[in-house]
This record gives structure tokens, C-alpha cells and sequence, in this order.
């Protein structure tokens, strides 16, 4: 038997995805997306709810300016962008690849009624239109 190719968000999605609140530092999320070699990390409350984004470029000229001038590193609440492009779990994987052909995000928060449930990547959406085509 065969398998099925993925069609939805909620089947390629990553579940376990690093994330961070407000009152993380800088220091401390650009030592979380080396390690996960992500882009941005979704930010969110005390129960886990999305209230925003931030990625390395919203940070890069903070961390010049902290290196450069010896301040402290700022907290992501200072730095994240609370209007966040995100994506439901039973969105098709076609449609969110079509939206990703402009200037897009790399990486979308998925969720359900605000509350984070994981992270799609555009590696996520290549690889799985790659499956849906049979050439992996």
C-alpha cells in the first residue's frame, strides 16, 4: 500500500516548535533559533496563546547597536511584530504554497482560535509538494 501525500497544514506541520514569550530575552532567542536553525519564532502568552513574531531581521540592528555601543540586549516584547500572518491547520498545502510564491513569511505559526498549535516552514510546504508530485 502506498502512501498518501499530504494535503493539509495540520499534516506537515512541526507541533513540539520552539517559542518564546515576551519576557524572553534577545540573547536567549537567537541562542533558540541557531539551535533549531529557524528564521523568527512565534511569540506567545501564558497559555500559550499567539500574540506575535519576531525574526532575526527584527532583531539584527538591536544586537549590532547592543554589541557596538555595550548595551543590554532588549526583551522580544520591545522587538516582535504583533501582526503576524498565520495559518489553520486544515489549510491546503497548494493554497499556502501559492501565497508563499510573493514576499512572504518563511515560517507561518499555525493555529487554532488564537492558540498556537505549531509551525510550518517553507522547507515544510517544498518537501511536501515534492511528496505530492512523487519525486521524493
Amino acid at each position: 500500500m502506498t502512501k498518501k501525500a499530504p494535503t493539509t497544514v495540520g499534516e506537515i506541520m512541526s507541533r513540539d516548535c520552539f517559542r518564546v514569550s515576551g519576557s524572553t530575552s534577545v540573547a536567549t532567542l537567537v541562542t533558540g533559533l541557531t539551535l533549531h536553525r529557524l528564521p523568527g519564532a512565534p511569540v506567545v502568552d501564558d497559555h500559550d496563546r499567539l500574540i506575535g513574531f519576531i525574526s532575526g531581521q527584527d532583531i539584527l540592528g538591536k544586537l549590532l547597536d547592543s554589541a557596538y555601543h555595550g548595551g543590554q540586549p532588549a526583551l522580544v516584547r520591545e522587538l516582535m511584530r504583533e501582526e503576524v500572518l498565520t495559518v489553520t491547520p486544515d489549510k491546503s498545502i497548494v493554497d499556502l504554497a501559492q501565497e508563499m510564491l510573493g514576499n512572504k513569511p518563511k515560517i507561518y505559526p499555525v493555529v487554532d482560535e488564537h492558540r498556537l498549535l505549531g509551525i510550518v516552514t517553507r522547507r515544510d510546504i517544498l518537501n511536501a509538494i515534492a511528496s505530492m508530485r512523487g519525486s521524493l
